[in-house]
């Protein structure tokens, strides 16, 4: 393992420095993918080396490891799906390990680049830290697919605080559907941020159920609120009727005609009366 460890330090010390504005603006690419592919075919204990490098903030110089693990990820994007499934599953079964709570965490930004669904638990144990959360969930995020959503939805319901707010910003980025009832509970949590992004959730997903709730989040008198709020009942209108369900996409309509009747809110107005108007053509 020591002619691993000084192998890997070798083939990483070659890799080209910052200018003096912190950028790599001079990379010989030939180079670089020829130590990318030796990292490579140092296999697990040569990849655990590079990780080995890593270290948190302040604690050591590892830009050239970080450049380095982020050259074997893109390298092992382009391999085939059990060889991509096996780097991506080593470097999730990192993320639940010892390693400082930095470096896990930029392990799972990695991982939006090249991780499947074989990661989803791993990183869904992760949306439990409220350290990690936001780099779990946006992974979640970006690899997709039912597993993915499955762990977001899971861990919902005993999140709390900012947690909370990032993990129901995925469900609505994602469209869950299966998620409109926790998105209409959350129409009335005590955080603004976390009613209006519910409220989006639900305009994204164009649940025709929630119309009610949305209208009535939309109704209130806070500026701002109403402002975001009203937006996202225009947004689910018109999904609504690019689905076809003109009905539900009038009622919409409708009580924003008949609401929004101050000068201050005449653009609602009109364009709600506009969208009426070629929705009854």
């Amino acid at each position: 393992m020591a002619d691993v460890k000084s192998d890997v330090e070798r083939l990483v010390g070659q890799l080209p420095n910052p200018d003096e504005k912190g950028m790599l603006s001079s990379i010989d690419k030939k180079a670089v993918d020829e130590i990318t592919q030796a990292l490579w075919a140092g296999g697990r204990d040569s990849i655990l080396a590079l990780m080995d490098m890593l270290v948190e903030p302040g604690k050591g110089d590892d830009h050239k490891a970080h450049y380095a693990f982020h050259c074997l990820v893109l390298y092992a994007c382009r391999q085939q799906r059990p060889q991509r499934r096996q780097f991506t599953e080593m470097v999730a079964e990192q993320i639940g390990s010892g390693r400082p709570k930095a470096v896990r965490g930029y392990l799972i930004r990695e991982l939006q680049f090249c991780g499947g669904r074989g990661a989803a638990e791993v990183l869904g144990n992760a949306l439990a830290d409220a350290d990690l959360v936001d780099d779990a969930a946006a992974t979640l995020t970006a690899i997709g697919g039912r597993p993915a959503i499955e762990q977001l939805r899971a861990a919902l319901p005993n999140a709390a605080g900012r947690a909370k707010l990032v993990i129901l910003q995925s469900l609505c980025v994602l469209a869950d559907a299966e998620s409109a009832a926790a998105m209409k509970q959350a129409l009335a949590d005590e955080d603004r941020e976390v009613r209006l992004t519910a409220a989006w959730g639900l305009a994204n997903i164009a649940d025709a159920g929630a119309v009610e709730a949305v209208l009535k989040a939309a109704d209130t008198d806070a500026p701002y609120e109403r402002i975001k709020a009203t937006q996202a009942c225009i947004v689910m209108a018109e999904k609504l009727a690019a689905k076809g369900d003109k009905t539900s996409a009038a009622r919409i309509y409708k009580h924003l005609v008949q609401t929004r009747t101050g000068d201050g809110e005449a653009y609602v107005r009109d364009a709600a009366q506009e969208a009426l108007a070629s929705l009854e053509a």
